[in-house]
């Protein structure tokens, strides 16, 4: 890890960061000692959460490759995290090594140190902006001159939305994404969710509150709204293991226990 002289000036060590212990839970090394902290006390209320965290990037991995059968070659990664081992510029460039990739994160670390890990990579990069802002960010996709907006591409929104809370109205912020994509265009989503969930998680997620980006947690219709119009895949949206497992061993019996609900959906053309 960097320390914290070589980062940038504005981040903000009083608190930990989202992106940063979601890096922790995933084995990762670009985290503080603050955001261990918190991820060892939410770990001590759900001891499932790594899991959890893995299942949530062992989705976006197997929407990835669907996607990229479907001829997907762009992707617009928003709040991407730290884009550590198996992140989708290595999952997408294994399989077409001109596909195409813009990271988005809304933390100064995650987007530093995806600059390292992205160097020398010419088909890849990482911006600095956060979700609410989705204009912002469709015109830094632009100029980076990555995502060409006129084709189909994959907007991936794994993880992020429950960081917008309902007064900054993310049903108009995934209208807006959504409105910037091309006929043929896949949507990625995962989210929290509190259906089925004990209450020790429900506990755990309220933690998040300590950092600058609180969970909320939606229901599964909610979460299925932020689709819109679009053609959702089969299964649909549903627990993430659920969601196209490799294989029937890769479910376990309780599915519900990761807390999130995980869909793709596709934007047709309209009929006429």
């Amino acid at each position: 890890m960097q320390t914290p002289e070589s980062l940038p000036t504005e981040i903000d060590l009083s608190r930990p960061s989202a992106a940063r212990v979601y890096d922790y839970f995933l084995g990762g090394a670009h985290n503080f000692e603050i955001d261990r902290q918190l991820a060892e006390q939410i770990a001590a209320m759900t001891p499932n959460l790594a899991a959890t965290m893995r299942s949530g990037r062992e989705f976006l991995r197997r929407a990835v490759r669907v996607l990229l059968d479907a001829g997907i070659d762009q992707f617009l990664d928003i709040g991407s995290g730290i884009p550590t081992v198996g992140n989708v510029h290595e999952v997408a460039q294994a399989a077409d090594p001109d596909a195409r990739i813009v990271y988005v994160d809304t933390d100064p670390v995650a987007v530093a140190h995806s600059h390292e890990l992205l160097a020398g990579n010419d088909r890849a990069t990482a911006i600095l902006a956060d979700l609410r802002e989705p204009k912002l960010i469709l015109d830094h996709a632009r100029a980076s001159g990555l995502i060409d907006f006129d084709r189909p591409l994959g907007i991936l929104l794994a993880g992020v939305v429950h960081f917008v809370p309902d007064a900054d109205r993310p049903a108009d912020i995934l209208a807006t994404l959504r409105a910037a994509a091309a006929p043929g265009s896949y949507l990625v989503i995962s989210h929290s969710t509190f259906e089925d969930q004990p209450q020790e998680m429900l506990d755990a997620q309220r933690l998040s509150a300590r950092t600058a980006t609180e969970i909320t947690l939606r229901s599964r219709a909610e979460i299925t709204g932020f689709f819109g119009d679009w053609t959702i895949l089969e299964p649909g949206v549903v627990h993430m293991p659920l969601w196209r497992p490799d294989s029937p061993s890769d479910v376990d019996e309780h599915p519900e226990r990761f807390g999130a609900f995980g869909g793709v959906a596709r934007h047709d053309r309209a009929a006429g």
